[in-house]
């Protein structure tokens, strides 16, 4: 997944570690990591994760939108790798509404 041939900068790994906290069957939100980092930026989150090059083992797919809907996965918001994230997540045991959301009891927030 990693994208630049560089080693993950001091915030990146901060983020990949936050990343292990969650656990299988939960997903997180951009939001709610960037709070946990105090890092202020859903974005920055957003683009740490695009870099991940320790996936799937820091499992960079368990990070969705605030409205528990997907996101994004290998920097595109849709097609095939938004499928892989959905397959990633449901084999994981997170549980998808009707409306293709996530149910939010799947939500982890650093906090439990």
């Amino acid at each position: 997944m990693m994208t630049a041939e560089r080693p993950p900068t001091e915030f990146e790994s901060r983020v990949y570690d936050a990343l292990q906290l969650v656990p299988r069957g939960k997903v997180t939100t951009y939001g709610l990591m960037a709070r946990y980092l105090s890092c202020g930026s859903p974005r920055a989150i957003g683009q740490a994760l695009r870099r991940n090059p320790f996936a799937p083992e820091t499992p960079c797919h368990r990070v969705v939108n605030a409205n528990l809907t997907i996101g994004g996965f290998f920097g595109t918001v849709k097609g095939t790798p938004i499928e892989r994230k959905r397959n990633l997540l449901l084999n994981e045991g997170v549980i998808f509404r009707k409306d293709g959301s996530i149910d939010p009891a799947c939500c982890y927030r650093f906090d439990e």
